[in-house]
């Protein structure tokens, strides 16, 4: 069993619900510990952050592949290095962050870029961590992450089996085997069809892990599918409004969307139940409102059962319908008047 603070983690329990902050603060204090407000607000369980700073995740270049122009990139014409001088989280911010979180009774970690966010992270023991999908591949933080013992969260994006099999036998081999896999597809946003839900379950078969969702997507659809295809935890980024801008708003949800994503996901994992056939308790009631078989017109002791006096209708209380091309024909043995449920003893 997986606990990240006093909450557990798993299929017997509703879907764990992230909002990721990431750079939707906007560089203010104020707005961060507001987003923090409307996240509690939505019901989420855990609020994240990702840590980090210009100089930790990039190098100050400005040129060439340091450069981003790609044409479908939302950041396209920003160098990686201002992009994340924009969106970083103040290191210093954090402490408040955590605080209010914590306040508002929700869990508060972050993902960390480096080894030295780590050793950050841990002074202000952070109850779990999460690997983004673009460092899922960067082995020696994974291996710092899985000694301090805490639930490791690893983002799926772009990784090979391969790359994810190591990434996952460097965590157990530190002896950290509280490990999450969130299935992700690394673009921003996403879309439905480049989701891939039905790896969910495969994942769960081939790493023996509990496994989630990094939902990139706009709405909550996609992270509904996931919680019917097992998904026990679902990350999605959210914001104030997406018309205040900033970095990650584009995909990022609003304060109803999220509430909506809370109770959506819930409705979904409680429809899963059990296999079941026949009428459960609740429906025992409703199985007398069935078609079965009813005399349809006053008829006389001997008279013939035919389709003009029997008749296949709502409520259930008569024989059942399969017994209708069996009893036509029959006589009934004494008089009946419209409306009475037909039984064998009704007949000669």
């Amino acid at each position: 069993m997986i606990k990240i603070g006093h909450k557990e983690i798993g299929r017997h329990v509703k879907p764990f619900i992230i909002a990721e902050m990431s750079g939707n603060h906007n560089q203010s204090l104020e707005r961060a510990l507001h987003l923090v407000e409307l996240a509690a607000e939505a019901g989420v369980d855990a609020l994240k952050l990702q840590t980090y700073t210009p100089d930790t995740i990039t190098l100050d270049v400005h040129t060439d592949e340091f450069f981003i122009q790609d044409d479908a990139n939302l950041w396209k014409g920003n160098s990686l290095y201002n992009l994340y001088k924009e969106a970083y989280t103040p290191w210093e911010w954090h402490q408040a962050i955590f605080d209010k979180a914590k306040e508002l009774g929700l869990l508060a970690f972050s993902s960390p870029f480096d080894e030295t966010a780590v050793d950050f992270l841990e002074t202000l023991n952070v109850p779990a961590y999460k690997i983004a999908s673009f460092e899922n591949v960067d082995i020696p933080l994974i291996r710092k992450v899985a000694r301090t013992g805490k639930p490791i969260i690893i983002s799926t994006g772009m990784a090979t089996t391969a790359e994810l099999d190591e990434a996952v036998r460097v965590a157990r081999e530190e002896g950290n085997n509280q490990i999450v896999l969130l299935k992700c597809t690394s673009t921003y946003p996403a879309t439905p069809v480049n989701s891939n839900l039905v790896t969910i379950p495969h994942l769960r078969e081939l790493f023996d892990t509990e496994i989630g969702l990094s939902d990139h997507t706009i709405g909550v659809g996609v992270s509904v599918a996931a919680v019917t295809l097992g998904a026990s935890i679902i990350e999605k980024h959210f914001t104030t409004s997406r018309a205040d801008g900033g970095v990650d708003s584009a995909f990022s949800m609003e304060p109803h969307e999220l509430k909506m994503l809370v109770e959506e996901t819930e409705r979904a994992w409680q429809s899963l139940g059990k296999v079941s056939y026949g009428p459960i308790d609740v429906e025992k009631d409703s199985t007398k409102f069935r078609r079965s078989l009813y005399i349809g017109e006053d008829i006389k002791a001997g008279d013939i059962l035919t389709i003009q006096n029997l008749r296949n209708v709502r409520p259930g209380l008569g024989l059942p319908t399969k017994y209708y091309d069996l009893v036509l024909g029959k006589a009934i043995k004494k008089d009946v008047t419209k409306g009475t449920p037909l039984s064998w003893d009704l007949l000669l």
